[in-house]
């Protein structure tokens, strides 16, 4: 998942600037981790200690209560209201990438996708969107090509690729939609040569720049092996003790095996 929270970070100072461009400095003193990582390490979290998704969730928002989250899920996460609450956005994909890598094999990702979704997010399109970034983790680390995870998505999930990123720079804007948002992180991915160039990719065709990066980030990881050591050493950096021991929490238990499967 460390991927996803580089995804984050570099797309932080993007969000509300735009760069229609894969022409950027990575870092810069205005990258940070927001809303996106910290959910993401609270289902990490969750997975490792087996408190239940809304716990974990409602605990983090209280532990960094100004990370940027959308209104409707600040207002769920500060009260003491425990159903969802409809949304098909795209918090629920930005946030899953830990069910991706903790369990192997593939019903079990898909249920356990849907089980962090439905907390917040029971609208279909916001399990699907979920779904279908933790079902592409697991398939890339799995070793299937990219052809392959593709065809699995268009399949179980009806999501169109008919279009290239060159195709909708131009006019791609602000949509934080599950629907409008994981496609286009996904193609992000199918069209990169690596990671980094994976990053580059969501981060120019502009939007939920951080979210976007985020979800193509996460997958991205689990296709090409480890981060480079140029880009975790900043995410490490910026990482506060607390989310760091999470992760090299989460990281040591999949290497240990200690995982489901």
């Amino acid at each position: 998942m460390l991927g996803a929270i580089a995804g984050d970070i570099i797309g932080s100072r993007f969000e509300w600037h735009n760069h229609k461009s894969k022409e950027f400095d990575l870092f810069s003193d205005d990258s940070h981790f927001t809303d996106d990582t910290v959910l993401t390490v609270a289902l990490a979290d969750s997975l490792l200690s087996g408190t239940p998704f809304v716990d974990r969730l409602k605990e983090y928002y209280h532990r960094y209560p100004r990370a940027g989250y959308g209104g409707r899920f600040q207002q769920w996460a500060a009260s003491d209201i425990r159903q969802a609450y409809g949304s098909c956005g795209n918090g629920s994909a930005m946030r899953v990438s830990p069910v991706g890598w903790y369990f192997n094999d593939l019903p079990t990702v898909l249920s356990e996708a849907r089980h962090s979704a439905v907390v917040t997010h029971d609208h279909p399109e916001g399990i699907k969107g979920a779904q279908a970034t933790a079902a592409s983790i697991f398939l890339a680390r799995s070793g299937e090509n990219k052809a392959d995870i593709r065809d699995f998505i268009v399949a179980r999930f009806g999501y169109r690729f008919d279009f290239t990123l060159d195709d909708i720079r131009p006019y791609y804007r602000f949509d934080v939609t599950c629907q409008g948002s994981v496609p286009q992180a996904l193609q992000a991915f199918f069209e990169a040569n690596d990671f980094e160039d994976a990053i580059r990719n969501a981060i120019s065709i502009g939007g939920d720049s951080d979210t976007i990066a985020c979800i193509t980030g996460g997958i991205a990881e689990a296709f090409y092996g480890e981060v480079p050591a140029r880009i975790t050493d900043q995410i490490w950096c910026r990482l506060d003790t607390s989310l760091a021991d999470v992760v090299r929490r989460f990281r040591s238990a999949l290497v240990k095996g200690s995982n489901p499967g």
